[in-house]
């Protein structure tokens, strides 16, 4: 039998993906219910409510599917981004700088 990690794990958020890139607009229905805007420095950034973390795996599957590099994953809440909990091993945000 195999242990289930039982760290901070948050169950609803909103968040915002950023990844390299713009999408032609009939990809957006498949964000369905959160903003996608492209940004002029060639990025684009995909926010909105997420319902979980299965939902969370979904919608990066999604941007994987398409190929496109992932710059960041960030989840905010109503003062901003929240900080991770200090032993968490999980990776909540990533950046890569240019």
């Amino acid at each position: 039998m195999s242990e289930t990690p039982t760290g901070h794990q948050p169950s609803r958020g909103r968040y915002e993906i950023r990844f390299q890139g713009h999408l032609h607009s009939r990809w957006a229905s498949w964000f369905d219910g959160l903003t996608v805007t492209d940004e002029s420095d060639g990025t684009t950034l995909v926010q909105g409510p997420v319902a979980d973390q299965a939902a969370l795996h979904g919608l990066l599957r999604k941007l994987h599917d398409l190929g496109l590099p992932l710059f960041s994953v960030t989840r905010v809440g109503p003062d901003g981004p929240e900080a991770p909990a200090p032993d968490s091993p999980y990776l909540t945000s990533t950046k890569e700088t240019p």
